[in-house]
């Protein structure tokens, strides 16, 4: 069961990921990752979805108390996920401060009604479909999967840990600073290999510190240049001395 259960949540976190990208290609015309991880997913969804899955199925047959009980759990959920966000990083991933009936801009009465609506696909249309799945697929396939899918992403937290930890210092223009901080953990070298643009993406310090460590080596190269000179021109004087000191020798004699 528990193999299930990590399951769903990375299919809802990814659904959720997905559900956002979407939104902002229709309304902002052009791809947000708006999510905290690098990767394709939200993990508010996911253990939105899970918290669904886990709480609520049993009120599915009372719709008026499913509805109401999906938007003050999930409400809930993205009340404290910003609150505990901003409190970390400095940022906000949404803000409804411009929207009517808002608490902090971190939850709106439009943003609970849509909590229903996700809420009723979850349990009525999704669930059913990924049950049968989940039933149908070998114990062994779903814990090898499970294992392998959590290990990448704990590594993406790490990563996205790492790359907020490096942003606390930037000071973001708007209130929503999902597309700025997208934007700041991109700016990196473009004309380089896959690896390369992936490990600048994760650390925005790399390229800073590729840059100093480049200028050392330059700084490094130049001095012994220079002290190679400074060896050449004492051989020719020691050369110069040599001679004289036989002049010298030749002349007692």
């Amino acid at each position: 069961m528990i193999y299930d259960y990590i399951l769903l949540f990375l299919i809802y976190s990814v659904i959720g990921w997905t559900m956002e990208v979407v939104v902002s290609l229709v309304y902002r015309h052009r791809f947000i990752n708006r999510g905290f991880l690098i990767g394709p997913c939200c993990p508010i969804y996911g253990f939105g979805g899970l918290f669904i899955t886990i709480f609520l199925t049993r009120y599915k047959d009372d719709m008026l108390v499913f509805f109401v009980m999906t938007m003050f759990i999930c409400t809930i959920l993205e009340y404290f996920t910003s609150y505990i966000m901003e409190k970390l990083f400095k940022a906000r991933w949404w803000d409804y401060s411009q929207k009517k009936f808002h608490i902090n801009g971190r939850v709106c009465i439009d943003a609970m009604f849509g909590f229903a609506a996700v809420g009723g696909a979850v349990i009525y249309i999704l669930n059913p479909f990924l049950t049968i799945w989940l039933g149908n697929t070998p114990y062994i396939v779903k814990q090898v999967t499970s294992i392998v899918l959590m290990l990448v992403f704990i590594i993406d937290v790490i990563v996205s840990l790492v790359v907020m930890s490096n942003l606390k210092h930037v000071k973001y223009k708007n209130k929503d600073n999902t597309e700025e901080i997208t934007k700041k953990t991109k700016e990196a070298l473009r004309e380089k290999n896959f690896f390369t643009k992936r490990l600048v993406d994760a650390f925005p310090d790399f390229e800073v510190l590729k840059k100093k460590t480049k200028e050392k080596i330059d700084q490094t190269k130049k001095e012994i240049k220079k002290k190679q000179k400074e060896i050449k021109k004492m051989r020719k004087k020691i050369k110069i001395s040599e001679r004289e000191l036989k002049k010298i020798s030749k002349r007692d004699k």
